[in-house]
This record gives structure tokens, C-alpha cells and sequence, in this order.
């Protein structure tokens, strides 16, 4: 390809990044002087590429809104990002709506890029395994999602009709202030005005978004994600469990995270060395405790069971059972 041409298309992969690009920042791209910058602009309107020039101090030049550029401009990494991307969407709950769309989506793009590369990330697609199987995801829709989000930045009450985990319908106003992806699905973060407490709202529950006129001031204190988190922890299970582990908060939650348990460091007794680690006070609310005691074992720390007493007696017969299997003798061998 031809020098001039390649610096042409290498202005307009550029400009389809979007923003506005002044002219000293596409000629130090492009290793031009500013004048071959606007000949190359004038190259891409003649080609009906919609370019617009903005003056002013931080002028320079842009493509028109909502133009949608063909052909697509990828080169090989952005090729893989891109259909990567998709992939990791489907099965871990990112992507919205249905699989149809990011199916359709990827062909599409399959279908403006050169064989070579087209075939060669075919081949990859083709030959990628996974070791764990894809979760079961419950996308939201793209006409639930993109009024949320808005709000969500621009700080503006919407009202809602949500079905509630029992087939309740309601409809109500929120302040939304964060969105949030967790195990395969989307979780809105927001305060009821009425009464000025949190909310969590799955996206795949929501319909009927409509913003609302107005404003708020959002909430200060945890981030959205940490305020899903904690509502995981703190939901009304049949067991309350209260826990004292010897140990850091950081190595307590490789095995019972944010999402399951809330773990608060406490102040080191006087003469500890605190590099050893303090105690730390774990709170979790479960349907079933017969999971805990293997957890707790597996954490290999000192620990202390407040509550439930039921919890001490399955951690007893845990302990038991391991004593029985350390003592056991494999079976003499047969002879040959």
C-alpha cells in the first residue's frame, strides 16, 4: 500500500476512536507536518467520510456523531480483543440480551476482516477450551440497561416496576447510584427516597425504566459493588454465625469472601507482633452450617465459635472424622 494511502487510513483508524484530535497530536501520530494533516482530511471527505473540523484553542477534527464507519478497521490484537470479548461476555453473564447478539455480533465482524486473520482467529476460537463450565447468567436487557445507566451518571431519579423473588410486582421510585456485575448477573445499587435506604435491584427483574425530572446528590460510604456484597453477607439466612479467626482479613477471605461473610480486623493485643496477624471477627448468615466446618479447617488458623452452638458440635465431628482417617492403615498388599 502506497505511504500517502496508509497514512490516510491510519488518520481515519485515528478519528474512529473517538473525541476530537487536534492537528499537532495527528501530525506527531502520523509523522507529518500539520498542513499534510488537513490534505489527508480533505483525501477522507472526498471520500465521503464525515469529517468535521471544530475550531477553537482545543479544536482539531472529528467524525460526525452516530456515523457508523465502514469498512471496520482492526488490526490483529484488537481482532482477538474484540471476539475474545465477546466470548468471556457469554459466559460469564456480562453481554446482554441473548446470545443471538453477540453471536451476530462477532459474525459480522468475522466478515470484514481479511481472510488471513479471519481464518487464523477461527482456528483459535476453534481450538479454545475451558477448564471451568460456563455459568448459569441471567442478562439484562440493552432497553433496561442504557436508561439505568444513564441515570446511574448523570445523577437522575427513575422510576421502576420490579417482580420480586416471590412473583411480587411493584412499582416504585429510586435514586440509582451504581451498577454491578456479580456471578452472571447485574445488580442495581440505589436509595428509596421515602425512607432513605439502600436498595439492590436485579437487572433482570427490572422493566418499565423511565427517568424522572430532577436530581440527587448520591450517597457517600461504601461503593456499589461493596454495597451488593454486604447485602449478600447480611441477608436473613436461618443461621446467624458469629466467628473469631486468628488470622488477616486479607487471607480469611481467599476462603470465605465479601459476598459471603463480612470479616472486621480487631486491635492486637498488647505484646503481639502484629505482622503475625490479629483476630479478626467474622459475620455470616447461612441456610446450612455443614459446609463451615471444612471451610474453617481448611483456613488453618486458630478459631473461636460464638455462635452457633450447633457449629461447635460439627466442627467436633469433622475433627473426629479426620482422626479416625489419619489413624487408619491402608490394606496389606496382596501378594503377586
Amino acid at each position: 500500500m502506497p505511504r500517502p494511502v496508509a497514512r490516510v487510513l491510519a488518520l481515519l483508524e485515528l478519528l474512529q476512536s473517538g473525541g476530537i484530535r487536534t492537528v499537532p497530536e495527528l501530525a506527531d501520530r502520523l509523522g507529518v507536518d500539520e498542513r499534510t494533516v488537513r490534505r489527508y482530511a480533505a483525501h477522507l471527505l472526498d471520500l465521503d467520510v464525515p469529517v468535521e473540523s471544530v475550531r477553537g484553542r482545543h479544536g482539531g477534527y472529528r467524525l460526525a456523531p452516530g456515523h457508523r464507519m465502514p469498512p471496520l478497521m482492526l488490526n490483529d490484537d484488537e481482532a482477538l480483543a474484540v471476539l475474545l470479548g465477546l466470548l468471556a461476555g457469554r459466559r460469564t453473564g456480562l453481554s446482554t440480551a441473548t446470545d443471538t447478539a453477540s453471536e451476530t455480533a462477532a459474525a459480522k465482524i468475522r466478515r470484514v476482516l481479511p481472510q488471513r486473520l479471519r481464518l487464523a482467529l477461527d482456528s483459535l476460537l476453534g481450538s479454545l477450551a475451558f477448564t471451568t463450565p460456563p455459568g448459569e447468567t441471567v442478562p439484562p436487557q440493552a432497553a433496561v440497561l442504557l436508561p439505568v445507566a444513564d441515570a446511574v451518571d448523570h445523577h437522575r431519579p427513575v422510576s421502576i416496576r420490579y417482580t420480586g423473588a416471590d412473583g411480587r410486582r411493584s412499582e416504585r421510585t429510586v435514586h440509582p447510584h451504581g451498577l454491578v456485575a456479580h456471578a452472571g448477573r447485574w445488580y442495581l445499587t440505589a436509595v428509596d427516597p421515602t425512607s432513605g435506604q439502600d436498595r439492590t435491584f436485579r437487572l433482570d427483574r427490572l422493566t418499565g425504566v423511565r427517568a424522572l425530572p430532577g436530581s440527587f446528590e448520591p450517597p457517600t460510604g461504601p461503593d456499589p459493588a461493596a454495597r451488593v456484597l454486604t447485602g449478600f453477607a447480611t441477608a436473613p439466612y436461618r443461621h446467624e454465625v458469629i466467628l473469631r479467626i486468628h488470622g488477616t482479613a486479607e487471607g480469611i477471605r481467599t476462603r470465605l469472601p465479601a459476598g459471603v461473610a463480612i470479616v472486621e480486623e480487631q486491635a492486637s493485643p498488647d505484646g503481639e507482633d502484629p505482622r503475625a496477624g490479629g483476630w479478626c471477627r467474622v459475620e455470616l448468615r447461612v441456610d446450612r452450617l455443614d459446609w463451615l466446618p471444612a471451610v474453617l479447617a481448611s483456613l488453618d488458623r486458630p478459631f473461636v465459635v460464638e455462635r452457633p452452638d450447633e457449629l461447635r458440635d460439627l466442627v467436633e465431628a469433622l475433627a473426629e472424622r479426620l482422626i479416625d482417617s489419619a489413624r487408619r492403615l491402608p490394606p496389606p498388599a496382596r501378594p503377586v
